[in-house]
């Protein structure tokens, strides 16, 4: 990753003068550190986020906004402003689900509470961020400081394939938004920092199952059978690699197996194999068409020895693709509150995210906030039981997002 500048003395416009209203105080950072925190200590899964809901609605209600809980039963829609029916709204959105995983941390006290349950990819932080922005543009539309309402959006389920995006967008969160942007957490990325790309930041992510059935048999007579363990070892090496005969190399479609069975028995040609994996895809228009070509690739395969399929290609989430605009919206907003040394451009990553879904009904972006603490070595990494951030994030996402909030007006 690079950023636009070396140093802080070599630009002019230095953070700190910024003449936009909506810096964090003192006593709501305490406030928010402390939310972010508790909610730390309680992951909940995707679907399962009762208490964090509670909380995100309490804190809303106190701040005398009306948060609407969601049709699914957890996550959150709620507007700061009156929106006046017809100009387009900024949409803010965090997700608050957990991972199935055990917090492994030991040296914090807001270590989980929960057995085998952690928030190691951040949306404790993106959550406390669209909060804690909701509650200072909520005080800057009481003094008359906001052009436009601005809607925030509390996704549940992120981590569960396809995505609560979905079920969130069926609810209606995007019904009068025009514009939408969030941040990821990002442990390459020092704290006061954004990485910013335009186009993919992410790739879409499939799952793949294949079950591949004939009449089993002797070993001494294969020729009698259907050979199920070289009719899945071939399914194993040759799908793959007429895939990236079929498609852009530039588009980077993978597929990648994670598990094979098949056979009990050294003598015997077994009547059923498996196998199941991922596929994985940079460019949105590839990812489209991705299941048919792996259906066809399959059945190619398998046909050429006799074996029946049946496939179960599973979507997952297609490639966020920033917006040019919105990224640019994200950029002015860092640049107005630290300077535009503090923004990165950031690479495409292989991982996958559903806030994608809401790019396929209206613009937006994803910026990646750092969380990494500056001369941190430890290397941490998103979904593993020890990742942690600097809580100073909290503080830029606020006021990144209530910058973006001030500067979109009616866009």
């Amino acid at each position: 990753m690079k950023s636009r500048a070396s140093r802080p003395e070599d630009l002019v416009d230095q953070p700190g003068g910024g003449g936009l209203p909506g810096r964090l105080g003192d006593e709501l950072r305490a406030e928010l550190i402390a939310f972010r925190r508790d909610l730390h200590m309680h992951p909940e899964l995707g679907n399962q986020e009762f208490r964090t809901t509670a909380a995100i609605k309490d804190r809303l209600e106190k701040a005398g906004l009306k948060p609407r809980v969601l049709d699914v039963g957890t996550g959150l829609v709620c507007d700061v402003g009156e929106w006046d029916g017809v100009t387009p709204m900024l949409a803010l959105r965090a997700d608050i689900d957990a991972l199935p995983i055990p917090d492994t941390k030991v040296d914090v006290p807001y270590r989980s509470t929960v057995p085998d349950r952690a928030h190691a990819c951040g949306h404790d932080v993106h959550t406390t961020t669209v909060l804690g922005a909701g509650l200072v543009l909520a005080a800057l539309d009481r003094q008359g400081l906001l052009p436009n309402a601005v809607r925030l959006v509390f996704q549940p389920a992120e981590e569960v394939m396809p995505g609560g995006a979905l079920s969130a967008i069926e609810s209606g969160v995007l019904e009068g938004v025009g514009r939408i942007i969030a941040v990821h957490c990002d442990p390459k990325v020092d704290v006061g920092r954004i990485g910013l790309r335009v186009g993919p930041i992410t790739s879409a992510c499939d799952r793949l199952e294949v079950s591949l059935d004939g009449p089993g048999g002797h070993t001494a007579r294969p020729h009698l059978t259907t050979d199920l363990v070289t009719a899945a070892a071939r399914v194993a090496v040759d799908v793959p690699a007429l895939l990236s005969r079929r498609v852009d190399a530039r588009s980077g479609l993978v597929l990648t197996w994670g598990r094979l069975h098949t056979g009990h028995a050294p003598n015997v040609v077994p009547q059923h194999a498996e196998l199941s994996g991922t596929v994985r895809c940079l460019d949105l228009e590839a990812w489209r068409d991705a299941a048919d070509l792996v259906h066809a690739a399959v059945d190619e395969v398998a046909g050429m020895h006799r074996a029946k399929t049946v496939i179960n290609y599973v979507r997952g989430v297609p490639p966020v693709v920033n917006d040019a605009e919105s990224v640019g919206l994200l950029d002015a907003a860092m640049t107005e509150r630290r300077g535009s040394y503090a923004i990165e451009d950031t690479e495409q990553s292989l991982g996958g995210e559903d806030f994608s879904w809401y790019l396929e009904q209206v613009p937006g972006a994803m910026a990646r906030l750092g969380v990494r603490p500056p001369g941190d070595t430890r290397g941490l990494d998103l979904h593993r039981g020890n990742f942690d951030v600097d809580e100073e994030a909290i503080t830029v996402g606020v006021e990144l997002f209530t910058a973006a909030a001030l500067l979109a007006g009616g866009s």
